[in-house]
């Protein structure tokens, strides 16, 4: 039997996970306090942000294959951060090749970008800047409607499903209040 080298291979994966999650939680946060900055009105300080999750990312792409659900997860943050940006600094959409993440985590990126542009939007009303308010509304809908035809299980898209009941929810609501 060997026993001792199924020992230390499995240790070293297991090391490798550690590098991966400890990693990815730092980049998630990045991710996260970029998208503070971007509500706080603090472009600047949300590229900065972004350059750091871009870091960590490059520290964990190479691990994409052997740990895929966790990669999965950090890109698709990234993707999320990414898109809210560029919808507010540049007023447009970013494609998946732009921002170089996988299918799955761009598609679930831009479900969870809504629920920022609705944030947003709350934001701009608040503001009395009801164009504003509008046009994040109008984004909101572009990204649910050109996603509204994607039925695929679960085993091929995780959490999609779910994330379109969420930004649906997200998108009634918000229509509510535009109104």
């Amino acid at each position: 039997m060997d026993i001792e080298s199924i020992q230390k291979s499995l240790s070293e994966k297991e090391k490798e996970l550690d590098f991966v999650l400890f990693e990815g939680r730092t980049t998630v946060r990045a991710c996260s306090n970029s998208i503070k900055a971007m509500h706080g009105r603090d472009p600047e300080a949300a590229k900065k942000h972004l350059e750091e999750a871009e870091k960590g990312i490059r520290k964990v792409i190479e691990y994409s294959e052997k740990f895929p659900a966790q990669i999965s997860h950090v890109m698709q943050e990234y993707a999320e951060a990414r898109i809210v940006l560029s919808i507010i600094s540049d007023r447009k959409i970013p494609g998946q090749q732009e921002l170089g993440v996988s299918d799955i985590s761009y598609l679930n990126g831009l479900l969870d970008a809504i629920g920022e542009l609705k944030r947003e939007m709350f934001e701009a009303l608040r503001a009395g800047k009801k164009e504003d308010a509008e046009f994040y509304f109008e984004k909101m809908e572009e990204i649910y409607d050109a996603l509204l035809p994607l039925r695929f299980s679960n085993a091929i898209l995780p959490e999609f499903r779910r994330k379109q009941d969420v930004a649906r929810n997200s998108i009634e609501h918000a229509r509510g209040q535009l109104l």
